[in-house]
């Protein structure tokens, strides 16, 4: 479906900004498989692993943040080494969250595959 179309079931397409739905989720256990770190740092190493195009609401990334930490996903602490302001929450992976990012790595090489694979397919249809 061309960017900013979805389709709504029959109702014919609705424009809509694109998104990666729960992404954001494997993303932030990527970034912090690097290594410990809070809310901000997250939301600025979001552009390394593919959302430059895709601006993230802090508050999207707040709200994953609290769902995997609600599923022990991730840990969370108060910096208390903080120079000015309040201490930050900073955020480590756990275990579970390892493997839960291993299982997203493995859905997404499926998907990577079959991408590539519709895409190829559409190329040699196109060029045709």
């Amino acid at each position: 479906m061309p960017p900013g179309r979805r389709w709504r079931g029959g109702r014919g397409l609705e424009a809509r900004p694109r998104q990666i739905r729960s992404f954001i989720e494997p993303a932030l256990l990527l970034l912090l498989r690097q290594g410990a770190s809070h809310g901000y740092e997250l939301m600025s190493g979001l552009a390394s692993v593919g959302f430059g195009e895709y601006p993230v609401d802090p508050s999207t990334v707040y709200r994953a943040l609290d769902l995997l930490e609600s599923e022990g996903m991730v840990i969370s602490a108060r910096d208390s080494f903080q120079s000015f302001g309040p201490p930050r929450r900073v955020y480590r992976l756990t275990p579970a969250g390892e493997a839960y990012l291993q299982a997203w790595v493995e859905e997404l090489r499926l998907t990577d595959r079959v991408l590539h694979s519709f895409l190829q397919r559409y190329d040699e249809l196109s060029r045709r």
